[in-house]
């Protein structure tokens, strides 16, 4: 079966941990592992932790191309 790109135009530019955890199909507990080893970068705005979509993209990557 061929493979088809995936239209993500429609994702947020930021993800709540819950939502970053889904989008990378991993625990919530997993997203606060990588950010405590320093492998996902977070953000504040206000009292809110969100990652930023480029974010997750560039650590999907790195893993990838690992």
């Amino acid at each position: 079966m061929a493979y088809k790109p995936v239209n993500t135009s429609h994702l947020p530019a930021a993800f709540t941990i819950p939502e970053a955890a889904d989008y990378l199909r991993v625990s919530v507990s997993g997203v606060y592992r990588l950010l405590q080893k320093d492998q996902l970068k977070r953000t504040k705005i206000g009292h809110r932790t969100v990652i930023r979509k480029s974010d997750l993209d560039a650590f999907l990557n790195k893993c990838v191309a690992a």
